[in-house]
């Protein structure tokens, strides 16, 4: 068996997560790899040698990037000619379209096959990139099947391979169990998602925890949950309780736990509603954004929905509150008849959750491996 050399970039944790599965299972299907490129501590401990740390790659937000603007484009230089001489058999762009897909154009015209693994949001806004995807990506690795029709449609070859989430979080959550290790009795539990970043929780966390009173008011037996992403988000919460009378519980990260314990969730827009799909959990999603960016997406966005579970069931699944329409009245209205209720919303996240559950990173493994084989 000849020894493939297989070139890998992730930019972000979630990136590491699924290089790092991709990785195991290229070596179980073939005994040679010689793994380069950019991954964290998940894709180093498979055998990668970092060529500098993931974390360099790691910035959210715009200011941010704009600061760190010189240094991100002199390491994408860099890393293109070393992948140039390097000549590997692949490249896999994981995520991070904006540092990766640039890459994988200019290896492609240097005649390196390159794939790209988790389909940026084009179908949603900012069409035009497919182009760009088109030119540079000789194989999409799409973790979602609406994803995988609209490259189809674009003539971008593309292999939906399912969501490692849905690999990784059982078809039946124990919920007795998850209320066990929280320490929280029998009863009504809401859990409470204002979102992971602190721009978020500045705009949902109040709002929530105000929708929380009214839910409180009305069914006095109901009891929350809430996940800190990190020691600030925790600290930030804090300062928002102060002054509510809450039968509320901050748990440190452990939101798969809060998601596996609790009967309803009020949750904002994001990756977490696609977990809170996966276990199963009746949801309302709400989002707020500042009015100009609300403005501009409204008129950028082609998409119907917003939130991942009406996307994947391609309707109205679960109640979306967007901007104006989150109000605090809204939410628990919304959410209340939820927590006895909701089996409208489990019968369709399980559908989904059977769809998605399809061993992606050996998909992707073997859909990696067809492409180096055409030569």
């Amino acid at each position: 068996m000849a020894r493939l050399r297989v070139a890998l970039v992730a930019g972000e944790a979630s990136g590491d997560i699924l290089g790092s599965g991709l990785m195991r299972a290229l070596k179980a299907r073939h005994s040679d790899i010689e793994f380069i490129g950019v991954g964290g501590p998940l894709m180093e401990a498979e055998g990668m040698t970092s060529y500098f740390p993931m974390e360099r790659l790691s910035v959210m937000g715009l200011v941010e990037v704009l600061g760190r603007l010189r240094e991100l484009l002199k390491r994408r230089k860099a890393l293109v000619q070393t992948l140039i001489a390097e000549k590997p058999d692949v490249f896999i762009g994981i995520d991070a379209p904006d540092f990766t897909l640039n890459i994988e154009l200019q290896l492609r015209r240097a005649g390196i096959k390159t794939v790209h693994y988790v389909s940026p949001s084009v179908w949603a806004w900012r069409q035009k990139r497919v182009l760009k995807i088109r030119e540079g990506c000789d194989l999409m690795l799409a973790l979602f099947p609406f994803e995988a029709k609209f490259y189809e449609e674009k003539g971008v070859p593309v292999r939906f391979v399912g969501h490692p989430l849905a690999d990784a979080i059982p078809l039946e959550a124990d919920r007795a169990a998850a209320r066990t290790e929280m320490g929280l009795p029998d009863g009504p539990l809401v859990a409470l998602m204002p979102g992971s970043r602190g721009g978020e929780v500045g705009k949902l966390g109040g709002l929530f925890l105000d929708a929380a009173q009214k839910i409180h008011q009305a069914r006095p037996d109901v009891r929350f949950v809430l996940p800190c992403a990190n020691n600030a988000r925790r600290i930030q919460l804090e300062h928002l309780l102060v002054g509510r009378d809450l039968p509320l519980t901050l748990l440190d990260g452990q939101s798969h736990v809060a998601l596996a314990g609790c009967d309803a969730v009020l949750i904002a827009s994001g990756t977490a509603t696609l977990e809170a799909l996966l276990y199963k959990r009746p949801m309302v999603v709400a989002y707020r954004l500042s009015s100009l960016t609300f403005w501009i997406l409204k008129r950028m966005v082609k998409s119907p929905y917003v939130s991942l579970p009406n996307l994947l069931a391609q309707r109205l699944l679960v109640p979306e509150l967007l901007q104006d329409a989150a109000t605090p009245d809204a939410l628990a209205k919304t959410l209340l008849p939820l927590l006895d209720g909701g089996e409208e919303q489990t019968q369709g996240f399980d559908e989904i959750h059977r769809t998605l559950r399809l061993d992606a990173s050996n998909q992707a493994a073997d859909a990696v491996l067809g492409l180096i084989a055409k030569s």
